[in-house]
């Protein structure tokens, strides 16, 4: 599956995560951690890769929750069904 948040690479038995939304210096949403959920299922199914480094593109690595989404971001309820941002 292609990743929308962020990329996923392997190489000499090396994966490397970077979390790919550099323009919101890297914030995490709830499907940027599904996708991070995926990307370790990969990792785990894979007996190549021996290391895994994550990463976050541009200037940083993450600066926490995306709380664009105001007080819906804690809203367990939500995330549980889909529909918050974290």
């Amino acid at each position: 599956m292609p990743f929308r948040e962020i990329r996923y690479d392997v190489a000499d038995g090396v994966c490397t995560v970077t979390l790919n939304r550099p323009d919101r210096l890297n914030a995490v949403t709830a499907s940027m951690i599904g996708e991070l959920r995926e990307a370790c299922d990969l990792v785990d199914a894979d007996d190549a890769v021996r290391a895994v480094i994550v990463t976050g593109a541009g200037r940083a690595f993450c600066a926490g929750a995306d709380l664009a989404a105001g007080a819906g971001t804690f809203d367990v309820a939500a995330r549980l069904t889909g529909q918050g941002t974290l």
